[in-house]
Order: structure tokens, then sequence, then C-alpha cells
């Protein structure tokens, strides 16, 4: 045996040692912590989804406020130049050349409405006025994109858009330096070959101006630089967060990024400033402003952990020039969903315990009846047939413990009834034996007697002298001497202890010898002979001349059986269980009385006339098959015929040896 084998042999050996208690203990527990471990499992899963989920809709929906939000401010801008470029001062003065009511107009709107920078092409797109004192005019405006859209398609644009650092000292030197930002070194951020950002993002809007003769003669243009500018940011904080704040610290943040550097921000370093000039991870850099597409997950954001939603911000060619962002604080859902998780983990432990107490004092209802269930059965075993089990439940087990009470009185009667028959059996076994033994014994004396008489019969039936009348009579004699004789053999044969001569035989062999002695016999002239063997069967060890016996009394039975004719089916094939071959002997004669089958195989049982039979032939059968450890039985039906079958053991016992 292999170490593998020998290791389950022994794992099973101590399995089946375990008692009934502890194997139920066991598997309830089992049961109860495994159900109480999948659902808490299930029920962590859940409630942490559940909580991530919704902190992810609740900042998906901050991130809708921020876009409108930042897009508002986008919107206004185009309207203060929209309703400034109606106005006669601004159309008229620029038509005419009126310089000084351009720059009284121009510079109005720029101071009230808090532009950082405010200009006017010609139809060139050469800027004719800049409300910056930067000493600079007459650059083309070609090159930047929403001017030139609104110039072509003569219908307002408003977008974002990246100003370069020359661009910015042109609408102001102080725009310049706001713009410039110095890059903060950033865990997990891309890698870069620059310390420094001098471009600016402004938000801006450009609206064509009309003559009276609604010809196009320029475009009014303006916006604000976001670097470092912080009302949109701080709105979105205000509006959405509503200044809550945790543990000290704000619960919300927003940032506005110039491709992946922070430019507006509430988000606050570790000193308290503003993270200006940090940086975005690179997982949000690939995702939002490669693929254009938006990043809802946790990050770590500077300093903490949060839920965070980003989206790019699109140029008027529609391309990702910068991120919106806003952000809420993790820990305080990480605070909920541990407060909902212990009190979860809790509830679950107290139902385990609670399944826990409830399957021990069950295992304790159902263990206690089975255990007086065995103690009366190991007593029913002793033979303390008056063992009653006292209480019991009313459910299925005390059913069980009452059918056990009706079993011991079923038993104690049958013992009773056992014990007369017994005694009664044993009775009239004892004086069959002496029966037995007084006939074997006169059967004896008798026969000496009885081949006297038929010698002399004989004798005088050859003598011509004796009369014929006599002959007749001496005839009588000598038959029923015959007859006497025969009765006297079979008496013999019955009550000798005959051992057989057991040997190999093929059984179809055996019942082919019987049957072609009696095949051309006048008794069988109107008798069909159906052979069914079965060629595969192995030999059996049986006498051979015993079976032939047998077979033959069940032959010559079925042949009487059938007067009129009929048809005699022989087969052979395998037992049940193939530890036996069965040998049926089937006619289609007058059958036999069921209240005759009980008797059928008792010595002198017979109803047959006087003179044809002695009643032996099937009580001599039955103890040939007894004595090969076999068994011989019969089925019949009135009028339909009978079934004798005769199981004869494969296999040679030690004890018949």
């Amino acid at each position: 045996m292999s170490p593998r084998n020998r290791k389950t042999g022994s794992v099973m050996a101590r399995l089946k040692g375990i008692s009934l208690r502890t194997k139920l203990s066991i598997g309830l527990t089992l049961v109860v912590l495994i159900s109480g471990l999948t659902a808490t499992t299930i029920g962590v899963y859940f409630i942490n989804n559940g909580i991530i989920k919704q902190a992810q809709n609740k900042v998906r929906l901050d991130l809708n406020t921020a876009r409108e939000i930042y897009n508002g401010h986008l919107r206004e801008i185009q309207i203060v130049l929209e309703f400034s470029a109606i106005r006669p001062s601004i159309s008229n003065s620029l038509a005419i050349g009126d310089m000084d009511l351009l720059q009284r107009t121009m510079t109005g709107i720029y101071k009230k409405y808090g532009l950082d920078f405010l200009n006017i092409t010609d139809d060139s797109l050469r800027v004719v006025f800049r409300c910056a004192d930067s000493g600079i005019s007459r650059d083309s405006q070609k090159s930047n994109v929403i001017v030139a859209k609104a110039w072509e398609t003569g219908i307002p644009v408003s977008s974002t858009y990246i100003m370069s650092q020359d661009k910015l000292r042109q609408e102001g030197q102080h725009l310049a330096e706001r713009a410039m930002i110095q890059i903060v070194p950033t865990p997990r951020a891309r890698p870069i070959d620059y310390t420094e950002s001098a471009s600016g993002m402004v938000i801006m809007s450009a609206v064509p101006l009309y003559n009276e003769a609604d010809k196009p003669i320029g475009v009014l243009y303006g916006g604000v630089l976001l670097n470092r500018k912080y009302d949109i940011v701080d709105e979105i904080k205000n509006i959405v967060y509503r200044g809550e704040v945790h543990k000290g610290e704000p619960i919300g943040t927003s940032t506005i990024f110039q491709g992946d550097t922070r430019i507006s921000t509430n988000v606050l370093t570790e000193k308290g400033e503003r993270a200006i000039g940090t940086r975005v991870s690179s997982e949000v850099y690939e995702q939002v402003l490669v693929k254009g597409r938006k990043w809802i997950d946790r990050a770590f954001v500077v300093n903490n952990w949060y839920i965070t939603a980003y989206e790019p911000i699109l140029n008027a060619m529609g391309k990702a020039i910068g991120i919106l962002y806003v952000g809420i604080l993790e820990e305080p859902y990480n605070e909920l969903r541990r407060g909902i998780l212990w009190s979860f983990l809790g509830l679950t432990g107290l139902a385990i315990a609670l399944a826990l107490i409830i399957s021990y004092l069950l295992s304790r209802s159902i263990l206690k009846p089975i255990g007086q269930l065995l103690e009366g059965a190991t007593r029913l075993t002793r033979g303390e047939l008056e063992y009653r089990i006292k209480s019991y439940s009313s459910d299925e087990i005390g059913q069980v413990c009452r059918a056990f009470n009706a079993m011991g009185e079923s038993l104690l009667d049958r013992d009773r009834k056992l014990w007369e028959q017994t005694q009664q059996q044993l009775s009239e076994s004892e004086k069959l034996a002496s029966v037995g033994r007084l006939a074997a014994g006169v059967a004896h004396e008798i026969n000496n007697p009885l081949v006297g008489v038929l010698t002399f019969s004989k004798l005088l039936l050859e003598d011509d002298a004796i009369p014929p009348r006599a002959k007749e009579d001496l005839k009588v004699i000598a038959d029923e001497t015959l007859r006497c004789r025969e009765i006297v053999k079979n008496l013999l044969d019955f009550a000798r202890e005959t051992t057989p001569e057991i040997c190999l035989a093929n059984i179809n062999e055996v019942i082919e010898k019987v049957l072609g002695i009696i095949r051309n016999q006048s008794l069988f002239q109107n008798i069909t002979i159906a052979e069914r063997f079965n060629t595969d069967l192995p030999e059996v060890p049986v006498d051979p001349d015993q079976i032939q016996q047998v077979i033959m009394n069940l032959v010559l039975n079925a042949a009487e059986a059938m007067p009129d004719g009929g048809t005699l089916t022989i087969s052979t094939n395998y037992g049940a269980d193939r530890h036996f071959i069965k040998i049926s002997v089937k006619d289609t004669g007058t059958g036999i009385a069921k209240e005759d089958i009980e008797r059928i195989f008792d010595p002198f049982f017979t109803k047959k006339e006087r003179g044809e039979g002695t009643g032996l032939g099937l009580a001599v059968s039955y103890g040939i098959i007894q004595k090969h450890r076999g068994s011989i039985t019969v089925t019949s039906q009135i009028g339909e015929g009978s079934t004798f079958e005769v199981n004869l053991p494969i296999a040679r016992e030690e004890s018949s040896t």
C-alpha cells in the first residue's frame, strides 16, 4: 500500500471511530460556521462595494456641478462681450477711428467685469486696441483659433485656450508672471524634463463686430487667466461641499489643471498652502489627457486619499489641454464603512453564537432518544426482550421509539411462540427419529421375508402343475411383493445417510443423459420437450448420479401432471447473484393446489392413486439437494402448470468437503 493510501485509510479509520455525538456536533458547527462566514463575506463585499459606489456616484455628481460652474464662467465672459459688441460706442468708435471714446468704453468694461485682457482687432485680425497698458499693438491674432473662428463663422465663440508666455506679456507683464509656475515633484506623476511652466490657460470669448451697414469690421475678444486665479475652484468647493470639514480638514476639493499641472486649486500642502505646481498621477494623465476619458476612482492627492473624479478640458479644436477635478476625502467613508462593518460583524457573530447554542440543544434533543434506542438495542441483543423506552417525544424520533417498543413486543411474542413451536418440533423430531429408526429396522427385517415370498412365487408360477386360476393369484402376490420391496427400498434410501460422491460436472450434460433415457418412453409421446440451456455455465461440484435421480423425479412428475400432453420446458442459467446455477423444470399440466404445496416435499405425501406411487420421490430429491448445499422450490397455478427450481452452488463450500 502506498503512503498516500495508508494515510487515507488512517483518516477513514479515525472518522469511523468518532461517535455520533461528535459527528453531529462537528457537522452542525461546520454548517453554522460555513454559513456564517459565507454570509459575512458576502455582506462585507456588498457593504464595501455599496459605500464605494455611493462615494463614486457622489463625486460623479459633484464633477457635473463643477463643469456647470466652469462653463458658467465661460458663458458669463461671452455674454459680457456680446452685450459690449452691440454697443454703438464701440462699433462706431472703431469705424470712425475715435480711439478716446473707444478707450473710455473698453476700460470701463475691462475693470467692471474683472477681465484679465480685452482687445479689439480690425478686419485683418490685427489688434487695434488693447486695454492692457503694454504699448503693443498691430500684432496679428490669426493664430488664435478662437478669434479666427469667430471671424470666419461670424458668430461668438468661447473656449479654453493655452496662451504662450509672449502672448501673455503682450497683455501685461503681471499676467506673464502669474502664469509662471514652478513644477513640484509629485509621487506617481509621469517623468518630465522641465521644472517650470511659463504658458497660461485662459477662458476666453471672441465676438465679431459690425458697422451700421452690418459689415464685419473686426473682433472683440477677452478673457481671464486661470493660473493662480481661485474664484472658480473656490466657488465649486463652496457650492458642492458647503464648507464641510472632517477633523479640521476640508472634506472636498477642486482643481483646474493645465496639462497635468495644478494651476488653480484649493488642495492644500502639508504647510497649508495651495498645491500649485503639483502634478497628477501618470494613470490619470494617460486616461484623461491622452485618451480623453473620465477617471472616477480613489487616488492619493498631494497628502491624503480622496475619492476623485477627473474629466478633460477641451480647447476649441476638441483637444484635451487641461483637467477639471473634484475630490472628496475617503476617510469619512472609511469610518462609515468601518462602523457598518463592525455592526454587521457583531450581529453576524451574535447570530452564529445563537445558532451554535440552538445546534447544541438540537443535537442533545436528537442524541438523547438515540442513546435510549442504542441502549434498548443492546439489551434486546442480550435477550432482554422485556426492555422498553419509557419517555420519548412526539416527533419522528418519538415515532421510532414507539416502533422500537412495538418491535420489542413483537419479538417477545414471537420468542414465546418460537419457544413453544421449537419444543413441539423437538418432540416431533424425536418421535420421527424414533419412527425412522424403527422403520429402518422394520424395513431390514421385512426385506428378507419379501425376497423369499417373491422367489417362491416366481418358482410356483413356472410350475405347469399349478392351475391357471392359482397362477393368477400367484402373479398378484408377486406384483404386490415387488411393490412392497420398492417401498422398502425407498424407505431405506430416505432414512439412510448417504454421502454424495462430489465431482465437477457439466449440469447440461447431466440433464441430457436423463432426457436421453425418457425421450422414447410412451409417457412422453404427447409431450413437447423444450431445452433452454445456457452453454456458458461453469462446471459445478455435484454427485452426477444423485442429480440425475432428482431430474428424473421432476421430469416424471411433470409428465404425469400432463396426461393429455403439453410442453415440458427445462432450462439452465445463472441464479440472481451468479453464485448459483438455476435448473428450472416447467410443465403445462394440472397444477398443484395451494394447500398441497406446503406438504409436497413431505415423505409419503402423494395425490396419486394407490399403486401408482409411494410419495417418497420428492422427499428423496429434497434431501439430495440439501446435501449439495442447494435449494429446491416450487410455484404452481391450478390449470396452468407448475415450475420446480433447483439452485446448486457454483463454488464448493468447505463444510461440504
